[in-house]
């Protein structure tokens, strides 16, 4: 997006997320800029206004190859698919976060932790965990709680991303 405005290239957004996508599956949400539902492999996007939340982000000190999570026999495979609507209201889910934690200790660990103190999952398929919480104020004293091998952070969800603010 930058470079596309500093050369004056004048792609669309449309362009550019299709050039995304052969970079990788999350890049056209990226390029966008807005909550989105993914679906396909991607690139079929539907903006969405969640509530903005405050996020404690924990990294359980262990990389996560996707291949490792998407080759194992026991993800389901046949999850049923909900829509949008059901989504929003429901309760969050990430099949692969099962598999993460039966093969990564490290990921058990850090996401039973983070449960004692607030709804807490697995980033797509690792090795990153997160908590959610409706202040800032809530985030950080778990932060501070946490053991000293934990690497973590504070993050604020936006739902517009600050580069595509600014360039509105």
């Amino acid at each position: 997006m930058a470079l596309n405005h500093l050369w004056q290239c004048g792609l669309s957004m449309d362009e550019l997320a299709e050039m995304g996508l052969t970079l990788g599956a999350d890049v056209p949400v990226f390029v966008r800029g807005h909550a989105a539902f993914a679906e396909g492999v991607g690139e079929i996007l539907t903006p969405v206004d969640p509530p903005e939340k405050w996020y404690l982000v924990a990294h359980p000190g262990v990389s996560i190859p996707t291949p490792v999570i998407f080759k194992d026999p026991e993800l389901p495979r046949n999850t049923p698919k909900r829509s949008i609507e059901t989504l929003l209201k429901c309760e969050f889910s990430n099949d692969c976060e099962v598999i993460a934690r039966k093969r990564f200790r490290e990921v058990d660990a850090v996401l039973s932790w983070l449960l004692e103190y607030a709804p807490s999952r697995l980033t797509g398929t690792g090795a990153c965990v997160f908590a959610e919480f409706d202040t800032e104020s809530e985030a950080r004293q778990v932060l501070e709680q946490a053991p000293e091998w934990l690497n973590g952070f504070v993050a604020k969800g936006v739902n517009l991303s600050p580069l595509h603010r600014a360039m509105l």
